[in-house]
């Protein structure tokens, strides 16, 4: 593929490893600078800057948490100190825990969508000046299959992904006139390396995509890029699904 974001600045929240990891490497192959954002693993993080840098893109690290709107703050300062602008917006940091919600309590369900819808209110503000300034700033949140679909023991990941969608079509509207697209990229049954303690999501027992096999960590990332590039400037306010067809829907 071209460089086709060359000069172009990305920030990309969790983005040590996995979907997140993927999407920092696709858009620095693509020739974006991007600043690598995790809550607290400094080790990956930094892994995938020497990564980026090793294939002679630029990369920065960012260490924090998006719950926290000033290290959200600091982390856009850091963006701008090290780059000079922000051209896109990657929400991909979230957490995804299981529970029944007889069991859950309100710390349960307020630590995930801390995180995972009021960290991307956080991102938006914090890169908002910045991403007026690009002519052509993109925000693209990682969204859920189990927003569309449902899933049990997951009542707060649920309603937090599908408050992501919610979030995405009103955000396009609000900043369409700033020359900002909205959308959200919604991956399904991806495969990807997860603890011994920390066995696969049941709700992806339920599902199959079409052909039998899981996606790429990469497959979510491409979409991303897509989305960044020149040629997507009239799709706003999408949620587009990356998941072979294990859900077939809007």
């Amino acid at each position: 593929m071209t460089k086709e974001l060359a000069g172009k600045v990305a920030i990309v929240t969790g983005a040590g490893r996995n979907i997140g990891r993927a999407i920092a490497l696709t858009l620095a192959d693509g020739g974006a600078s991007v600043l690598v954002n995790a809550r607290s693993n400094r080790a990956e993080v930094e892994s995938v800057v020497r990564e980026i840098e090793a294939a002679g893109g630029k990369a920065a690290a960012h260490l924090g948490n998006v719950a926290d709107a000033a290290a959200v703050q600091a982390m856009a300062g850091q963006a701008m100190k090290a780059f000079g602008r922000i051209d896109f917006l990657i929400n991909n940091a979230a957490l995804r825990r299981e529970a029944a919600f007889a069991e859950m309590d309100y710390a349960a369900w307020r630590e995930i969508l801390d995180v995972t819808l009021d960290g991307t209110f956080h991102c938006v503000k914090a890169c908002l000046p910045a991403l007026r300034q690009s002519g052509a700033g993109t925000i693209v949140n990682i969204g859920g299959l189990s927003a569309h679909t449902g899933a049990k023991n997951r009542t707060h990941v649920v309603t937090a992904k599908a408050g992501i969608i919610g979030f995405t079509r009103a955000l396009a509207h609000d900043l369409a006139d700033d020359g900002i697209t909205v959308n959200c990229v919604v991956p399904g049954l991806i495969g990807t390396p997860r603890p011994k303690d920390k066995p696969e999501p049941a709700h992806h027992l339920t599902h199959q995509t079409i052909s039998g096999e899981r996606g790429r960590p990469e497959d979510v990332a491409a979409t991303v890029r897509f989305l960044c590039s020149p040629a997507a400037r009239y799709i706003n306010g999408q949620a587009i699904h990356a998941n072979g067809g294990a859900y077939l829907g809007g």
